[in-house]
């Protein structure tokens, strides 16, 4: 494995790992500014991301990312998962799964870091 495929597996961990700590100011470190969600019937940015994972605070999450394939070519990659994400509330209710593809582009920058530029999943109950 390639130090740069390495480097895009570890901020796919760093992601998974924040997410759970409930850290949204990493996560968001793990993202360029010009960042693009692209999900069923929307896409959105970083702020309304932020917005969304503010919104999360009264819910454990779990998640997992089975990394199938990454791709490096110069200063862009990709990387296609499988990923597994549980939303439990803190309080009473059931848990949310939700589970399927996601194809994420990376851009290396100035400084030698990977981050997150678009992502596409097809998440579904399941």
């Amino acid at each position: 494995m390639s130090p740069d495929e390495r480097a895009i597996r570890d901020v796919i961990a760093n992601w998974l790992s924040a997410s759970a700590a409930g850290d949204t100011n990493a996560v968001l470190a793990l993202m360029s500014d010009d960042v693009e969600f692209l999900v069923a019937g929307r896409s959105f940015g970083k702020e309304e991301f932020s917005a969304g994972q503010s919104a999360l605070a009264t819910h454990r999450i779990e998640a997992s990312s089975d990394v199938r394939e990454v791709v490096v070519s110069g200063d862009l990659a990709y990387a296609r998962t499988e990923l597994t994400v549980t939303m439990t509330p803190l309080g009473s209710g059931e848990s949310v799964r939700r589970k399927g593809p996601t194809l994420s582009i990376f851009r290396r920058g100035q400084d030698g870091r990977w981050v997150l530029v678009r992502d596409a999943n097809l998440l579904a109950r399941g």
